[in-house]
């Protein structure tokens, strides 16, 4: 294996040791991220479960509205990180003030979207996860608060993400941690009422996520205004858009905002499917989300760092390099996916232990624990390939017809007859919902050894300048 690897460094000139020191560098602090922002939502599904189980479970499918929202600004912002991670490897700079006032401009609208929907009809959109009064009740409080924080996330990620894709990775970092700190200080207040505040509940959760949001608004705009010299957020850019730049945007982005949107579409149908399985598979389910998002945390930063590695390696045509780089990706997945699935294992009796659930939510939450301990396995796999690898090279179609196919023509169509025609136990069920990854295994990666993914797909012309 040493000799192999001295052979791959000679022929290619590659010093695996920078390479991984970049990569650890890009990994630490993206993974940092994902921790903070599942962090907020744990925050929330902790102090509401010492609240009860009604608050905890209202809280939660509210969330999935916001849920469905940021897979649609993850699919616009992921789409044009495909273009500015190229054009950063070639120092386009201009190109991707362009596409960064597009991303944002798109952001807006779709958080509008969400937010007017959000206050006028909460109610129809809770009844798509849950039959169950008393948990829509929660639901529309928290819901009501909260659709006052979209067009804000909407903006700061669209600006964050795109930093990210051009090696500014420390700042969303910081942003994320103090509105962290933030939201669990003001959570604190306003859900058990301390500082002489009254008890709000579920309304005083959704209060402190809007406290935190409106910090990260503040945060941003001050990075922006006052250190960013390289990267700048113009008005001129948010009003015009390149007809070129936007041809190529929609090409590439219009099948990540699809692919991310059916996938998000898939989770949530899960969620909706066990939702009518009633209140104890609800909260079970929604702390073992959470448990998956924590243990993943570090393979979605791994995922990001290959779309901004390769992608800049691809935009400096040097396509050899990046296959040798995608090699060892993969290696590395496999390893923070065996990694997570081994913390949910070990994390299991302290959760079930602590958290004031039923009886029944706690046998259930046994059983998705163990479920979830190889679901990430295959989930940090098929991420970094497909979120990293393949769309670092314009390959954005793929994941679309694979996530469709696997999810809504497998797990979802197999688990929706398994639950509600032939009346199979939430276990089961569970088990049959969860199975999408692991068959999604053997055609990723007969994807990725066909190289389809490998392009270079910026402009040389005037668009490029």
């Amino acid at each position: 294996m040493v000799l192999r690897r001295e052979r791959e460094k000679n022929s290619l000139g590659i010093e695996w040791g920078k390479f991984y020191r970049t990569v650890i560098a890009l990994v630490i602090p993206m993974a940092l991220q994902n921790l903070i922002n599942v962090g907020v939502t744990a925050a929330d599904v902790i102090m509401l479960g010492a609240v009860g189980e009604t608050a905890l479970s209202g809280a939660s499918l509210a969330g999935q509205v916001q849920y469905i929202m940021t897979l649609f600004l993850f699919g616009l912002t992921s789409g044009a990180t495909v273009l500015t991670a190229q054009y950063w490897g070639k120092g386009k700079k201009e190109v991707i003030e362009k596409i960064l006032g597009m991303a944002v401009k798109a952001a807006v609208c779709v958080t509008a979207v969400f937010t007017v929907a959000a206050l006028v009809i909460p109610e129809y959109l809770l009844l798509i996860f849950t039959s169950d009064p008393a948990v829509i009740a929660e639901g529309v409080k928290y819901l009501r608060i909260v659709a006052f924080t979209y067009i804000m996330i909407g903006v700061t990620q669209a600006y964050l993400y795109i930093m990210r894709s051009v090696e500014r990775v420390i700042v969303a970092t910081v942003v994320y941690f103090l509105s962290l700190l933030c939201n669990i200080v003001m959570n604190s207040i306003f859900i058990f009422g301390l500082l002489g505040c009254p008890a709000m509940g579920v309304s005083g959760a959704a209060l402190g996520t809007l406290c935190a949001r409106i910090l990260e608004v503040v945060l941003v705009a001050g990075y922006a205004r006052i250190f960013n010299r390289d990267i700048k957020l113009r008005f001129k850019y948010i009003m015009h858009t390149d007809r070129e730049l936007f041809r190529d945007f929609m090409k590439y982005a219009l099948p990540v905002v699809v692919n991310e949107v059916m996938w998000g579409l898939g989770t949530a149908a899960n969620t909706a499917i066990l939702g009518h399985m009633g209140s104890a598979a609800v909260a079970a389910n929604s702390v073992a989300q959470i448990a998956r998002q924590l243990a993943t945390v570090v393979s979605f930063g791994l995922s990001s760092a290959a779309a901004i590695y390769l992608g800049k390696t691809i935009g400096e045509k040097k396509l050899e390099h990046a296959r040798a780089y995608a090699k060892r990706f993969i290696i590395l997945s496999i390893i923070m996916g065996a990694a997570g699935g081994t913390i949910i294992l070990a994390a299991a009796p302290a959760a079930i232990h602590f958290l004031s659930l039923t009886a029944t939510a706690k046998t259930y939450l046994r059983l998705m624990f163990i479920v979830m301990s190889y679901f990430v396995v295959g989930q940090a796999f098929n991420t970094t390939m497909v979120v990293g690898v393949f769309r670092s090279g314009g390959d954005t179609r793929f994941g679309l017809i694979l996530d469709v196919s696997t999810m809504w023509g497998c797990s979802i169509l197999c688990g929706f007859l398994a639950a509600f025609v032939f009346h199979f136990s939430v276990p089961v069920v569970y088990v049959i919902l969860m199975s999408d990854e692991i068959i999604k295994i053997p055609i990723t990666y007969k994807r990725y050894r066909s190289y389809k993914w490998l392009k270079d797909v910026t402009r040389e012309g005037e668009t490029a300048i």
